[in-house]
């Protein structure tokens, strides 16, 4: 059994290189179990607001940068076509070697054991892990940052999780799937679908031109239980495509996503701490986690330095420290409060989701900024929420308050009951 370090990171993606690195900074003694190597290429894309870098000093972390970014909430139609809501700030794409050398270089010295946590045993002053290859090691605290499936957190039961699935590709295109040099946030129109999909859970087009005749597109869904399936996102992404006259060229990569948007937060008494997706802190209105993770994780080191200054303090009460540091009460309510808004939206159909959004991003910028960032003080947050009611018209209204449970299950559900 190896001596005990202080903190021992479950994981080896984006949560746990964070969170190994900021400890680290702090001058804690890290050790980490991941089951791929923590250099290893990361295969997913991850965005962000510009401006949410620019406010770390971390802009120099985006590979790629757009000014012109839009969305469109028309349904598609003639009428629809030149309705380009304009966003007006920046959007980026992380350079994900930029941003996990990043945190690379900030746990320069953190000791990773290549192999996979089976078993996690918390005594009174010391936690034990028992890995996969049957090596035990042992930590004051140990913080599983192994994302949303991992089986070691605890959470209540408050029924099926809503998964956001994507499916994307990067690739060339006969001609382009988008306006060059163009960011799409959302694209609602649905002009390509037929009269049955139109009754099933909407999805929207996520794309942007990476330059050099290269373009990513993804057709993604808001959050449904269970997740809309890959096959059914991607014929509906091809739909899009061929209605506009596009095919694809040259298929460099395909992108799959699912991950959960309403997350019940963990039990916040158990004595292991988490961070990231195993913490719950995908953005239940964004699905973005990220920028959060820039953010959270410097404080949580800092407050879990402090508390291992203190000897007489053992696994539990190092895990409440971190608790209490990440999910403090004003953030905990406004968790409640997205996941409360998601539980709606969940239920909309295409027509409504639409109007949502379009009234969504009519408001002031900093406003709908700060919500999609989770950025607002709670007082403001809910201010933002009463405006966007009063600026709904009614039938938005009315499932904004009742919700508006959609008329039939899509058919590739029927099975599933």
């Amino acid at each position: 059994m190896a001596d005990a370090v202080d903190v021992l990171v479950l994981g080896g993606g984006p949560a746990a290189l964070c969170i190994a690195a900021e400890l680290n900074q702090c001058g804690v003694e890290v050790a980490g179990i991941a089951p791929q190597p923590v250099d290893a290429p990361w295969p997913n894309t991850y965005g962000v607001w510009a401006e949410e870098l620019r406010s770390l000093g971390l802009e120099h972390l985006l590979e790629h940068r757009w000014h012109d970014t839009v969305s469109y909430f028309g349904a598609g139609g003639e009428a629809d076509q030149d309705q380009t809501l304009a966003h007006g700030i920046d959007y980026g794409l992380f350079d994900r070697a930029a941003l996990q050398q990043h945190w690379l270089d900030r746990a320069e010295g953190v000791r990773w054991h290549h192999d996979s946590a089976e078993s996690v045993d918390v005594g009174s002053m010391q936690t034990s892990v028992t890995c996969a290859s049957g090596a035990k090691l042992l930590a004051r605290l140990v913080i599983d940052a192994s994302g949303s499936r991992t089986h070691h957190v605890r959470r209540p039961d408050q029924g099926p999780v809503a998964g956001q699935a994507a499916y994307g590709v990067v690739g060339r295109f006969s001609c382009n799937p988008i306006e060059a040099g163009r960011f799409v946030l959302m694209d609602y129109r649905c002009d390509h679908l037929s009269p049955e999909q139109r009754l099933e859970p909407p999805t929207f087009l996520y794309a942007m031109d990476l330059g050099e005749g290269v373009f990513f597109v993804e057709e993604t869904s808001l959050a449904l239980a269970p997740g809309v399936p890959y096959d059914v996102l991607k014929q509906r992404l091809m739909q899009r495509l061929d209605k506009r006259g596009v095919e694809i060229t040259e298929l460099i990569h395909e992108e799959f996503c699912l991950f959960p948007m309403n997350l019940p937060l963990p039990d916040r008494s158990q004595p292991l701490l988490a961070f990231g997706g195993s913490a719950s802190m995908v953005h239940p209105a964004s699905g973005y986690m990220v920028g959060s993770l820039l953010r959270r994780g410097p404080g949580l080191a800092r407050a879990i330095s402090v508390a291992l200054k203190k000897p007489e303090l053992g696994s539990a009460a190092l895990a409440r420290c971190g608790w209490q540091s990440l999910w403090p009460p004003e953030l905990v309510l406004r968790h409640q409060l997205y996941q409360f808004g998601l539980g709606r939206l969940m239920g909309f159909n295409e027509s409504l989701l639409r109007t949502h959004f379009a009234t969504f991003f009519s408001l002031p910028q900093e406003d709908w900024f700060g919500f999609l960032t989770n950025t607002l003080p709670l007082n403001r947050l809910m201010a933002v929420m009463l405006k966007l009611f009063a600026l709904s018209p009614w039938p938005l209204r009315r499932g904004l308050v009742l919700g508006a449970p959609r008329n039939q299950l899509p058919t590739w559900a029927q099975s599933k009951g």
